[in-house]
């Protein structure tokens, strides 16, 4: 493999920056806090360290909202922070991906600030801006996702505008070049800092429809009605336009004048998010590209086959990224407890799992050392959407509560003073150092497997061919040569394998002929005889 192709097969290990490590002492992770822990992070094995937002925001939605593009929010530290850090990540041999929220802004960017004021000004076309129906109404019926109609008034050009998430996040007009251009400029800014690459938030949001055409509903079974008004629509309209193939070629075409840069999209859909991915992926476009189809409860053999299948008969030149958790998301030890005979069992599967997928992977942190879901109470919330929706939906808070280092230290070792989101005891009992250099914890099997996967080509690059096994038997060979084979379920059970040879990674399982015995949660990673 190419050095421009180190991204293919890689392992990317998430920070969310507000919880990792907090070295000021305000209860905020920070710059300095991440560049001290990378060893850690090196350690695990892992190829590259991906940060949510760090830019200039007012933190209506936790840095999702940017204010500036080519700064970085006081909470986090300054650039020559910034700089440390890429500089230590690079000597650790870690590449180094940010976040990039192209399809909105802040309200409070200078660009919206201007265009807001009147429809005859320099940036009165750089976000989406539409004129009401006769009686005053929203010009069509899209919705937010976190809740309300999809537009917002402003008095002062007597038109709304549009807005996907919250009214303090308005969409940039991406029909306009010059946007499309500008935006542009703020990644190579980023490039010329030395960033390997960058996530793409929404990265199927850029475009609307012109012509502003209402959504249909959706009508798949079980949708209607649904906690979110957003989730009863087709979003046929609002996003997922044509136009967006073009612009990511656009995106494309700046990396490609950089060394060993990558592009990774997050594909915001729920109807035909593989498609999309392997769509974006496929032509010269994205590298990557994720979804939430592993990121949801389902925990059955058909559906991870089924994913990986359907990709890559959609798109044979195009490449995933896989991943079970992030910040968006119930953790997943927490959402596939049914089917563990424990948390750690469940943690470890998955990990094995995880880690044997062909496509490249994305772990988020906390999640090597099993890590939980914490219980947030409504007092404790901070996110926009828990407010909303409490309590059928609680929001993001309980995926991004601090990370855990210290049993024994204040608020587990994060910070000094009382964290912005609180430390409680099931997260406690999962610290790093509980785990660590203690045989068969699942930090150590992370490691064990991360080791495993970097040291196996087949498990990086190689094909997938699925084995007719049966229910809860997942099993597979990749590159044609080496085997692997899960047990989902918390009672043991057994399957026919190929003649096995070298065992590469053993978990409750034994061989015997061509049989193997998976205990409850167990798995097996072997070359072929």
């Amino acid at each position: 493999m190419s050095n421009a192709d180190w991204w293919r097969g890689s392992v990317t290990y998430q920070i969310y920056p507000r919880s990792f490590q907090d070295s000021s002492g305000d209860g905020i992770g920070d710059l300095k806090g991440i560049t001290s822990r990378l060893g850690h992070i090196a350690d695990l094995g892992v190829d590259a360290i991906w940060l949510s937002p760090i830019f200039t925001s007012p933190m209506a939605d936790m840095g999702y909202d940017v204010a500036d593009y080519t700064g970085i929010d006081p909470s986090f530290g300054t650039m020559e922070d910034f700089e440390a850090m890429v500089t230590e990540a690079h000597r650790l041999g870690l590449k180094v991906i940010i976040d990039q929220v192209l399809s909105h802004s802040s309200n409070q960017h200078p660009f919206f600030e201007q265009s807001r004021q009147s429809k005859d000004n320099d940036k009165s076309d750089w976000y989406v801006w539409a004129d009401p129906k006769m009686d005053g109404s929203a010009p069509n019926n899209w919705q937010a996702i976190f809740g309300g109609i999809a537009w917002e008034w402003e008095p002062r050009r007597k038109q709304y505008y549009f807005h996907n998430f919250l009214k303090e996040q308005p969409d940039w007009n991406f029909h306009n070049p010059e946007v499309q251009d500008w935006l542009l400029g703020t990644m190579k800014f980023w490039l010329d800092k030395g960033v390997d690459g960058f996530r793409l938030d929404t990265v199927n949001f850029y475009f609307h429809d012109q012509h502003l055409r209402d959504d249909p509903a959706d009508f798949r079974k079980g949708v209607w009605p649904a906690v979110k008004p957003y989730d009863m629509q087709y979003h046929l309209f609002s996003k997922n336009q044509p136009e967006n193939l073009v612009f990511l070629g656009k995106m494309r075409a700046l990396l490609d004048q950089y060394d060993a840069r990558t592009l990774i999209g997050e594909v915001g859909e729920s109807h035909h998010a593989i498609e999309i991915m392997g769509e974006y992926t496929s032509a010269n476009r994205l590298h990557m590209a994720y979804s939430f189809e592993m990121l949801s409860p389902n925990f059955t053999p058909g559906h991870f086959r089924s994913q990986i299948d359907k990709f890559f008969s959609l798109a044979p030149e195009g490449w995933p990224c896989w991943a079970m958790s992030n910040h968006d998301v119930i953790r997943h030890v927490t959402r596939f407890a049914e089917h563990g005979a424990s948390q750690d069992a469940i943690a470890k599967l998955s990990a094995a799992m995880l880690l044997s997928f062909e496509g490249s992977v994305c772990i988020y942190q906390g999640e090597e050392v099993g890590q939980t879901e914490t219980d947030i109470e409504f007092h404790e919330l901070t996110d926009p959407e828990g407010m909303t929706f409490w309590p059928e939906a609680k929001g993001r808070d309980g995926c991004r509560t601090p990370m855990v280092w210290e049993a024994d230290a204040p608020y587990g070792g994060f910070s000094e003073v009382k964290p912005w989101l609180p430390v409680k005891a099931p997260q406690l009992s999962r610290a790093v150092d509980t785990q660590q250099g203690v045989e068969g914890s699942v930090l150590e099997t992370y490691r064990a497997l991360l080791k495993v996967r970097g040291t196996t080509p087949e498990l990086r690059t190689g094909r997938t061919e699925f084995l007719k096994a049966q229910q809860p038997v997942l099993g597979f060979i990749r590159g044609g040569a080496v085997l692997c084979v899960f047990n989902l379920s918390n009672e043991a059970t057994e399957a026919e394998i190929p003649a096995t040879g070298d065992v590469l990674f053993q978990m409750e399982s034994s061989v015997d002929g061509g049989k193997v015995t998976l205990g409850p949660n167990g798995a097996l990673i072997a070359r072929l005889a």
